[in-house]
């Protein structure tokens, strides 16, 4: 639904009567070149905003002084390309911190990892060179891929100026920013061009097709799965509806009926595929009058002293629930302002009193919940992860969105899901008397369906996400739309206010926007929201139009202005819509930003899935956070098939020694360690230093200089390795031997300097080891297979802290990048010492 209030700016004005024409007030943003560059001479605008967005009024425009810089690593510049040579910082880009102010707006810290990216695993070691250069990496390809999203970025732009001893974190930055939707996504015709025209993967089960259904339905697609949409409505799109009104003389209008704004172009991935489609991005304006109860304008000095007033009001409130601690979790943030405004109500007047109602219903409007609901401790929880950049709406309505993601997206409409039945072995979804069977389902009704119980889960949902669902709000926003012969109100404002005095109804057609330009017509929709939103529910249509006009004619009469008679009106019922039951969720009384982790959570070992807006904790109540929670769980779920793709080749015992190559083969595709031509598997769940781990030796070419490192003592033992490997190179292009090392000796070993060549000498002489192929391994090796196959299902790298055990020195930490090598070898050859 919507966002709380911003205000949009109009396109040329209709040429219909206009007390106030002011065209030259209209701003675009055009979509078709890369906005980032032209605010870069103002980074601010990527940073989170310290005050809370939602008791703001027709602000779109930040306050730079708001803003706060978080402090960013030391990265390499023209200037300082790198503090020391040793340190072995990449050097990409001329404006490294330009590009992690890029990666700020898409959700990333500038120089460290997400707490997604933790958990895929993209560094085997947290912390330390690896980790630096990492994120200069994934930078500098989510700005490429910004400079042109209509373009498919691939791996190979960056082969030719990341040096091959970077690759292997090249391959982890780029391979985790696709397949979590980063880069790479949308409408674009080169993105759509990736969608394998036969699926090669197992079938899964979407229910749902708003937002969050539909971009996890096209990626699903890119990914290979075989993809099966259910729509209970006739429609895609779900709280995102634009209706097209029309009336005599041709006049029609395009009108949001749900979700209007898109909150912040920088980052946004709905601003991404309004750019991919050519669209002209419509600018939000603050200018918004107020009028009283007797459509007089509110007088400024007032409007800026009870605005000031309400303001001080939040900050109590804030500073109160921190004094309250834990305690203020069971308090609503309506208690805490009711008690505060006692002492304010009796020193202001009644226009000021109804004026500082406006502001709470403006907040109820924000949250789409009564305030006497809504959590004291964590209702504005997710105001630091507002998107930058202008609020905007999208001209012809935010069905274009929705048109174009549905797109070659098989969809079937009027299959209203009431059941899915889940287990280890697949799921099976119920729509009327259909049951449609997949490998797994994601679920992206609205929390109001949830609630209402309407789908049955087999068996039930952990008692854990039931509280959640249960705790989290899910309020509710009403509109009336009115498409007119003409305009008749100021064409230089894209909102106004009117006040009621009647605190109970004072969200009732308390805003309203101007459509006139971005709809096609004149178009305004008047908002109702809080206690009003409910009353609603059970107002006749034409009690309601009335009503609205009475407000109108209140304002404009007086000016010498007709109001005329609306060519058609739409009044809206989303409390008592069957496939949503509200608006959007909302922090209430008892709950935090946690449940929204909860209700996100999958079920029944990665069969069942969750999104939309009520799953993700930073962007709840948005179009672009159910958009991107699709996005979420569709990487969750190509994770989950992976897995079991995986088990089901580990748990099949090898008959020979064929089979038993490529067993040890498929581990060492996504090794623990890599530096240099070794790489290491182990167990993480064991951070012993004294543990066991599966060295790896890869020879790709002839070393001489290992061989000469050989020759210099003829006495030692192995010796002869030397000569049967330099024997072998003559003749093989690769070569894999393997050892058993503790988790200490391998540090060591890879603290060594002087290359693959010093390495092996200090390997082979200092440690005293024998290189053996697989077979050589013995059964020593088994327990530690197993032990690494039952764990790599579900695992998170360690940190340096518990991979770095004390007195290793503090030079490993600028040691030589990891290269990752995906060798798809089957070893025939073994050296036995």
């Amino acid at each position: 639904m919507d966002p709380p209030l911003q205000f949009s700016s109009p396109q040329n004005p209709n040429p219909n009567p206009n007390p106030n024409p002011n065209p030259n007030h209209n701003v675009f943003l055009d979509p078709t070149s890369d906005s980032i560059p032209n605010l870069l001479q103002n980074p601010i605008h990527y940073l989170s905003f310290s005050v809370p967005k939602k008791r703001r009024r027709g602000r779109s425009q930040r306050n730079p002084a708001s803003f706060r810089l978080p402090p960013l690593t030391t990265l390499p510049t023209a200037a300082n390309p790198s503090p020391s040579a040793s340190d072995e910082i990449i050097f990409i880009n001329k404006e490294p911190k330009t590009e992690a102010l890029i990666a700020l707006t898409a959700g990333f810290p500038a120089d460290s990892l997400t707490e997604e990216e933790i958990d895929a695993a993209v560094l085997p070691v947290i912390g330390g060179i690896e980790q630096v250069n990492y994120t200069l990496i994934r930078n500098h390809i989510i700005a490429k891929w910004r400079e042109n999203v209509s373009n498919w970025v691939s791996k190979k732009t960056f082969l030719d100026y990341i040096p091959p001893h970077y690759h292997s974190l090249l391959d982890s930055a780029y391979n985790y920013l696709v397949s979590h939707g980063y880069i790479n996504f949308g409408v674009a015709s080169s993105i759509k061009e990736r969608v394998p025209a036969e699926a090669s993967r197992p079938a899964v089960i979407v229910v749902g097709a708003g937002l969050a259904g539909l971009a996890a339905a096209r990626q699903l697609l890119r990914f290979g799965f075989k993809v099966t949409v259910l729509e209970g409505r006739k429609r895609a799109g779900g709280r995102v509806y634009t209706k097209k009104m029309e009336g005599g003389n041709r006049m029609c209008a395009a009108a949001d009926l749900g979700g209007s704004v898109l909150t912040g172009t920088l980052g946004n991935p709905l601003g991404i595929v309004a750019r991919q489609l050519g669209e002209l991005l419509h600018k939000v304006r603050d200018k918004c009058p107020l009028y009283c109860v007797n459509g007089m304008p509110v007088d400024p000095d007032m409007d800026v002293k009870v605005e000031s007033a309400f303001n001080r009001l939040l900050d109590k409130a804030s500073r109160l629930r921190q004094l309250m601690g834990e305690v203020s979790v069971d308090v609503s943030l309506g208690a805490a302002l009711e008690t505060f405004s006692q002492v304010y109500k009796d020193a202001v007047s009644d226009e000021e009193m109804n004026l500082f109602n406006w502001h709470l219903a403006n907040l109820e409007y924000a949250n789409a919940g009564l305030l006497s609901n809504l959590s004291l401790a964590f209702w504005d929880q997710d105001d630091p992860y507002d998107m930058g950049g202008d609020h905007c709406f999208l001209p012809g309505g935010n069905g274009k969105l929705v048109q174009a993601l549905s797109e070659n997206v098989p969809i079937l409409y009027e299959k209203t899901v009431h059941m899915i039945r889940y287990s280890g072995d697949g799921v099976q979804v119920t729509a009327g008397s259909q049951v449609f069977e997949g490998d797994m389902a994601l679920c992206t009704v609205p929390l109001g369906v949830l609630k209402k119980g309407f789908i049955k889960f087999i068996p039930e949902l952990p008692q854990r996400k039931l509280d959640g669902i249960k705790r989290l709000g899910f309020g509710l926003l009403n509109k009336v739309a009115m498409l007119f012969p003409h305009v008749f109100w100021e064409m230089d404002l894209d909102t106004f206010g009117h006040l009621s005095d009647d605190p109970s109804r004072r969200g009732e057609f308390f805003l309203f926007y101007s459509y006139v330009t971005v709809a096609g017509g004149p178009l305004l929709i008047a908002l109702v929201a809080g206690e009003a939103a409910h009353k609603f529910e059970s107002m006749p249509p034409t009690d309601a139009v009335t009503r609205v006009l009475q407000i109108l004619k209140g304002i404009y009469e007086p000016k010498g202005i007709t109001v005329p008679e609306p060519i058609q009106t739409v009044c809206t019922r989303w409390g008592s819509d069957p496939f949503c039951f509200g608006s959007y969720s909302n922090v209430a009384v008892g709950a935090s930003g946690d449940d929204y982790d909860i209700l996100a959570e999958s079920v029944g070992d990665g069969r069942l899935f969750f999104a939309g807006e009520a799953t993700t904790r930073r962007y709840p109540a948005t179009m672009h956070g159910a958009f991107l929670s699709g996005l979420r769980e569709a990487a969750n779920m190509a994770h989950h098939d992976n897995i079991r793709t995986l088990k089901m080749k580990v748990d099949k015992a090898p008959s020979n020694a064929h089979s038993c190559a490529s067993l040890l083969a498929d581990l060492f595709r996504e090794p623990d360690i890599e530096f240099g031509s070794f790489s290491v598997i182990f167990a993480r769940k064991n951070t012993d230093p004294k543990s066991p781990a599966i060295l790896r030796v890869t020879f790709n070419e002839a070393r001489k200089k290992c061989h000469e490192v050989a020759k210099q003592d003829q006495q030692h033992s192995n010796k002869l390795l030397f000569q049967q490997l330099q024997s072998h190179f003559n003749q093989q292009q690769q070569l894999h031997v393997y050892t058993l090392l503790s988790r200490q000796q391998v540090i060591d070993l890879r603290e060594v300097r002087g290359g693959d060549e010093m390495r092996l000498n200090y390997l082979c002489e200092k440690l005293g080891v024998k290189l053996v192929g697989r077979k050589g391994l013995g059964m020593n090796a088994d327990s530690i297979i197993d032990s690494i196959k039952a764990e790599r299902g579900n695992r998170k790298p360690v940190s340096t802290s518990l991979a770095l055990k004390p007195g290793v020195s503090s030079k490993l930490k600028a040691a030589g990048i990891m290269k990752r090598k995906l060798v798809r070898f089957e070893l025939n050859f073994f050296i036995f010492i």
